[in-house]
C-alpha cells in the first residue's frame, strides 16, 4: 500500500530534528496528528516530545490497535511531554487516550508492555501532583510573606496616627512620649510593642495550623487541585506495582488517572477492592482477574463492587480457585450468592471463565444475568452434558459471536447440544474455538453440516483435536466453501507425528508428542494448500500454529 503524501511529507519533516525550530512556529494544526504518526514510525522521541507539549487539541488519542506500536523511547518522551506541557500555553491538551497502547514485552521494535506502561503512567501521574503541591506551597507562603507585609505597614500607620502633639502645640510632648490609654509611652516603647504583636501573631498561626507547619501545608489537602489533563489508559497491575498504582489513583493533581480495562494478577481480594474504591465509577468497561486465589468467598465480595460501574461489559476470570466438582459446606448458598452478584452487572456483555472448574453449575451463573452475553469463554471448565444442553437452549445463545469451549471433552452424547447451539448462534457466531475438545474423525464429520451453516464465522479453532489426514482435508473443503471465513486453525493430522502416539491421544498428549520431521508437515502443507487454490477462494488463511495463532487479526 503506498502511503499518502501528507504521511511522505511528514516522515521528510521529522527526519531532521535540527530543523524543529524552523518549522514548529508555523505548522497548521492540522498537520501535528500527521507529524506525531510520523514521529512514532520514524523512532523520533524528540519530535514527539515536541509535537506533545504544544499539541493544539482538546484530545490525543495514541492508543488503539497498530501494527506497530511506538518504541519505549516515544512513550517515555510523550510522557514527559505531557508534563511540560502543563504549563505551556501554547499546549491546548485536555485528554490523553492511551487505551489500547501496549506492546507485547521484549518484542519487535523494543514496545512498552502493559505492565511497564502502567508503572511509567501511573509515576508520571504522582511527579506531577507532587510538583503541583510543591507549587502551591511556594505560593501560599509567597502570599502569606505579602499578607504580613501589608499587616506591618497598616500597624505602623495605626501607630502613627494615635501619636499626638499637644494641643498648644507644645513640643514638649512629643519628647515625653506617646499618649494613649495607658497612659504615656516611649517610642522605644512604642517599637517594642509592634514587635510584640507579630510574635504573639506567629504563635497564634502556629497553634492553628499545628507544630512547624503552615496554613498553606494544612489546607492543600482540602483544596482541590484543578485537573487540567484527564489520562484514559489499560491499568496492569501486580503485586510488585500495586502501590504505585494505589498511589496515583489517590493522587490530587493536574492529571488525573482513569481506567478503561483493568487487569491484576496474583494480588489479593483486599488489594482488588481498594483499587475498585479508587477508580473512577464512569469509563471503567472490563476487569480481568488472574491467578489471583480468590476463592468462592471472595468473589463473592467482589461482584458488589463491580455493580457500581454502569459501564462494566466484560468480566474475565482466569484461574482464580473456584472449585464446585467437590461438595462443600455451604455451596449451594455461594452459589447463590454469586447468582445474585452476576445478576447486578446490567450491562454486562462479556464473560469469561477459565479453569475454575464449574460442571453442573452453567445455568445457576448465566441464568440471572439481566442481559444476554456477546462474547462467552468457558475454556476447561469441565461443562457436563447438562452445561451444554441448558447453553443450547439459554436466551443467550442467539446473540452470541463469540464462543471459546476449547478443553473441555466433548461425545456423542453431546453432539446434540452442540448442534442445536450452532444452529441457534448460525447467524451471529463470528469466532468458535473448540480447541483440545477431543473431537475425532467420526465426530467432526457429524459436526461439519452444522459448522457449515454458521454463515456469519470469521475464525474457526480446532486445534490440538486427533483427526486423520483425510478427515483434515474434508475440514478444509468445507471450510472453502464458508465465504465469511478468514482464519481456520487446524490441529497436526496423526501421521505426521512420530510413532507410539495413543489410539486416542488427550490434547495434552498431542501438545507434548514430537513431529515427524519437517518433510510430513511440508507435505500436509502442500495438500491443504492444493484445495484451497483449487476451490479458487482467496482471503482464507490456514495454519496449525497455535501459540501464534490471533483470532483478534480477523477484525
Amino acid at each position: 500500500m503506498v502511503p499518502p503524501l501528507v504521511s511522505l511529507c511528514a516522515r521528510g519533516v521529522v527526519s531532521d530534528h535540527s530543523s524543529s525550530p524552523c518549522w514548529l512556529r508555523w505548522v497548521p494544526s492540522e498537520l501535528y496528528a500527521a507529524l506525531l504518526e510520523a514521529s512514532f514510525t520514524g523512532n523520533r522521541p524528540l519530535a514527539v516530545g515536541e509535537l506533545v507539549q504544544r499539541w493544539p487539541d482538546r484530545t490525543l488519542r495514541v492508543g488503539g490497535r497498530r501494527k506497530n506500536p511506538p518504541n519505549r523511547l516515544c512513550i517515555q518522551a510523550l510522557l514527559l511531554a505531557v508534563v511540560r506541557g502543563l504549563s505551556d500555553r501554547r499546549c491546548a491538551l485536555q485528554v490523553l487516550d492511551l487505551c489500547g497502547l501496549q506492546g507485547d514485552e521484549g518484542g519487535m521494535g523494543d514496545p512498552m508492555g502493559g505492565w511497564s506502561l502502567t508503572v511509567a503512567l501511573c509515576t508520571m501521574v504522582v511527579q506531577a501532583g507532587a510538583g503541583a503541591q510543591r507549587a502551591q506551597r511556594r505560593e501560599g507562603e509567597r502570599e502569606r510573606k505579602r499578607f504580613s507585609a501589608l499587616e506591618r505597614e497598616k500597624d505602623v500607620k495605626r501607630e502613627r496616627a494615635l501619636w499626638k502633639r499637644d494641643p498648644n502645640g507644645d513640643e514638649g510632648n512629643k519628647d515625653r512620649g506617646w499618649i494613649g490609654s495607658y497612659g504615656t509611652l516611649s517610642e522605644e516603647d512604642l517599637r517594642k510593642g509592634v514587635r510584640r504583636r507579630m510574635e504573639t501573631d506567629r504563635r497564634r498561626e502556629t497553634v492553628l495550623t499545628g507544630s512547624g507547619g503552615s496554613r498553606t501545608e494544612t489546607q492543600e489537602t482540602d483544596v482541590g487541585h484543578v485537573v487540567l489533563v484527564h489520562v484514559r489508559a489499560d491499568l496492569f497491575v501486580n503485586a510488585r506495582s500495586w502501590e504505585r498504582v494505589r498511589a496515583a489513583l489517590s493522587t490530587s493533581g493536574p492529571l488525573k488517572l482513569q481506567c478503561r480495562y483493568l487487569r491484576v494478577e496474583e494480588i489479593s481480594v483486599s488489594s482488588i477492592k481498594t483499587l475498585l474504591d479508587l477508580l473512577p465509577r464512569h469509563g471503567l468497561l472490563g476487569i480481568d482477574v488472574r491467578y489471583s486465589s480468590l476463592g468462592v468467598s471472595g468473589l463473592v465480595e467482589l461482584l458488589p463492587l463491580l455493580s457500581v460501574f454502569p459501564a462494566l461489559r466484560s468480566l474475565r476470570l482466569h484461574y482464580c480457585n473456584l472449585d464446585f466438582r467437590r461438595d462443600h459446606p455451604g455451596q449451594e448458598e455461594a452459589l447463590r450468592d454469586l447468582s445474585q452478584g452476576l445478576a447486578q452487572l446490567q450491562e454486562l456483555r462479556r464473560l469469561s471463565l477459565t479453569a475454575l472448574r464449574l460442571p453442573g453449575q452453567l445455568r445457576v451463573l448465566l441464568s440471572s444475568l439481566p442481559q444476554p452475553l456477546e462474547i462467552l469463554e468457558l475454556p476447561y471448565l469441565s461443562l457436563s452434558p447438562a452445561d451444554l444442553s441448558y447453553l443450547s437452549c439459554s436466551h443467550h445463545v442467539s446473540t452470541l459471536q463469540q464462543l471459546d469451549l476449547s478443553e473441555n471433552r466433548l461425545e456423542e452424547s453431546t453432539l446434540p447440544s452442540i448442534r442445536r447451539l450452532l444452529s441457534q448462534a448460525s447467524c451471529s457466531l463470528q469466532h468458535l474455538s473448540l480447541s483440545g475438545c477431543g473431537l475425532t474423525d467420526g465426530l467432526l464429520a457429524l459436526l461439519l453440516p452444522s459448522l457449515g451453516g454458521c454463515c456469519a464465522l470469521k475464525s474457526l479453532a480446532l486445534a490440538l483435536n486427533p483427526l486423520s489426514m483425510a478427515c483434515l482435508l474434508d475440514l478444509v473443503r468445507m471450510a472453502v466453501r464458508m465465504p465469511s471465513l478468514r482464519h481456520l486453525l487446524y490441529p497436526n493430522p496423526l501421521e505426521d507425528y512420530q510413532p507410539g502416539l495413543p489410539d486416542l491421544p488427550s490434547s495434552a498428549q498431542l501438545l507434548d508428542w514430537p513431529l515427524d520431521g519437517a518433510t510430513e508437515i511440508n507435505m500436509t502443507n502442500s495438500q491443504l494448500n492444493r484445495v484451497l487454490k483449487e476451490s479458487g477462494r482467496s482471503g482464507l488463511f490456514l495454519t496449525c500454529d497455535l501459540l501464534n495463532y490471533d483470532k483478534d487479526l480477523v477484525d
